[in-house]
């Protein structure tokens, strides 16, 4: 299974800029269906960034982020070719993770 999450991580000296797109409901648990039928809360709980092994970036969201979050951040120390490693981990235990090359 191909991973949700999709990123771009580029260096210009000293400052790679993280870019980074994730598919998932991200259901509040304040909606409705069809069926008028409350949809479950499904969201992503935590999602880091580690770069050389130290968390770079680390979100704690609850069901208020929007559907397919966007990602943005820079951060020092990391140049062309070293790989930064992103996961996330929801609130049924669901997990993904996935690197990228730092170009």
């Amino acid at each position: 299974m191909a991973s949700t999450i999709r990123v771009r991580a580029t260096s210009s000296g000293e400052t790679t800029e993280v870019q980074a797109l994730i598919q998932h409901p991200m259901d509040s648990g304040f909606i409705k269906d069809a069926k008028g039928e409350i949809i479950p809360p499904h969201f992503i709980q935590q999602l880091t960034f580690e770069y050389d092994g130290k968390n770079v970036f680390t979100a704690d969201w609850g069901g208020g982020v929007s559907k397919d979050p966007y990602v943005k951040f820079a951060f020092k120390g990391a140049k062309k070719g070293d790989e930064l490693k992103i996961s996330w981990v929801d609130n049924k235990g669901a997990t993904d993770t996935t690197t990228a090359k730092i170009q």
